[in-house]
């Protein structure tokens, strides 16, 4: 019998942004899923909204309710975290609240997971493909480009996209991606792949993962990341670039 694929939804205040018909309409309809969404200390009732998708499929939604925000980050880690107990699940992914990347790329990043046997991690990307339909604004795209160089910087890697918040991994590799906290709120993306390489080896780790366009990405308002963490950006990639090659990890 074919094992589920969970996907993990972190979500902050998202009362008026959640999608519940959306949400609903899929784990009725895709029994091989498993929706986990993670409660990050949200002040406003969007736990009221996460508890009433999973009463429409109690057997295949997981709610997480964290008393204090701890950032986007430790969110998704502790969704990675439990769902890796969970037997009946070979594939963990996440996305974002907002549905900015549909079910539908996420469902097409998970099947080239399960056809191609040599690969840990598929991720999406909001770049590759420029005749696909991706909306953003315009100092979004012109700050993303900056952020993007340095991140190629670090890496070294052929890698277009890793902030896209689309990607999707098997099981075994959680300790590695997810078993030490993360050193921040909302570059643990970065991070993710640091440890990969560490893991495979600079030279062996593309063999290992796989860098997927999205048919639609679409930006929405009212981002969570606000000018005082995005203006911090460029200082914490070199902290974390710093920590990993030369100190060890330890918060930033």
């Amino acid at each position: 019998m074919r094992k589920s694929t969970a996907i993990i939804i972190p979500c902050y205040n998202e009362e008026n942004r959640l999608k519940v018909t959306s949400f609903i309409n899929f784990i009725t309809q895709n029994q091989d899923y498993h929706l986990c969404f993670v409660n990050d200390g949200s002040k406003d009732q969007t736990i009221t909204k996460l508890l009433e998708i999973k009463s429409s499929a109690p057997e295949h939604v997981t709610v997480i309710d964290l008393n204090v925000n701890v950032g986007k980050a430790e969110a998704v880690r502790s969704g990675a975290l439990q769902l890796a107990q969970d037997d009946r699940i070979d594939l963990i992914g996440f996305i974002d609240a907002d549905l900015s990347t549909d079910f539908q790329d996420f469902c097409a990043l998970a099947e080239t997971l399960r056809t191609h046997t040599h690969l840990d991690l598929v991720y999406g990307s909001r770049n590759s493909n420029k005749d696909q339909n991706v909306e953003r604004n315009l100092f979004r795209n012109l700050f993303s480009k900056i952020i993007k160089a340095i991140i190629y910087l670090i890496l070294g890697l052929p890698i277009d996209d890793t902030q896209c918040g689309a990607k999707v991994f098997r099981k075994e590799i959680v300790g590695i991606s997810f078993g030490s906290k993360f050193l921040t709120r909302w570059l643990f993306d970065v991070e993710i792949f640091i440890k990969l390489k560490n893991y495979y080896g600079r030279r062996n780790i593309m063999n290992h993962i796989y860098e997927q366009p999205l048919q639609k990405w679409i930006h929405v308002d009212d981002s969570k990341l606000g000018i005082k963490d995005a203006i911090q950006i460029p200082y914490r990639l070199i902290a974390i670039w710093f920590t990993y090659n030369f100190v060890g990890q330890t918060s930033l």
